[in-house]
């Protein structure tokens, strides 16, 4: 006794024994879902891609025209420079933007934000000082610091500045926070190390 062979499909350009064939309407409606289908599969997620990249795009573009004249990065320091820096910037803080420079002999971390009266008092405890070492209209950072960033500390104040040496290797910082809004004082960091 032989096994019975399976039964194979007919050639596909023969029509099934069983099935009419298919009409010219059938086959264009049948193409017509076909790509209807890969367009949706396709088109839909591309278009959402493309208008999400977009948005990402602008809204990152006005913080970076703000901030690119200046050579000063839009956003947080990387936690690697914050903490190699020893720069915490207070949560919540707005208006972040930050700026490194390296070389043989120093590097050092530029951080601008904008904080609460508690972010300020935070800030400065964990750096190792307090406001009550802020000294009124002293300009601590450097021309040369100034010029580096093109910070301008010539607008409406009061104005408070203050250095916070420490042994190597920890970081130098010097500080100038402005209080034009008493609510919420602008900080201007520049942490220098010596490797």
């Amino acid at each position: 006794m032989t096994a019975a062979l399976p039964r194979q499909p007919p050639p596909p350009d023969e029509p099934a024994p069983d099935r009419p064939p298919e009409d010219r309407r059938h086959v264009i409606r049948r193409r017509a879902l076909t790509l209807l289908t890969i367009v949706l599969l396709i088109g839909i997620p591309a278009g959402y891609l493309a208008i999400s990249a977009g948005q990402s795009r602008d809204s990152g573009r006005d913080k970076e025209e703000k901030y690119s004249a200046t050579g000063l990065t839009a956003g947080w320091p990387s936690r690697v420079q914050r903490r190699l820096y020893q720069v915490p910037v207070p949560p919540y803080s707005d208006d972040v933007a930050y700026y490194e420079t390296n070389n043989w002999k120093t590097s050092r971390l530029y951080v601008q934000f904008l904080t609460s009266n508690e972010g300020l008092d935070k800030f400065l405890d964990r750096i190792g000082t307090g406001t009550g070492a802020l000294e009124p209209d002293e300009m601590t950072i450097s021309d040369r610091d100034r010029e580096t960033v093109r910070w301008d500390f010539s607008g409406q104040g009061p104005w408070f500045g203050l250095v916070h040496e420490q042994q190597d290797p920890a970081p130098t910082f010097t500080v100038v926070v402005n209080r034009s809004n008493p609510e919420h004082p602008m900080v201007y960091v520049v942490s220098r190390t010596t490797p």
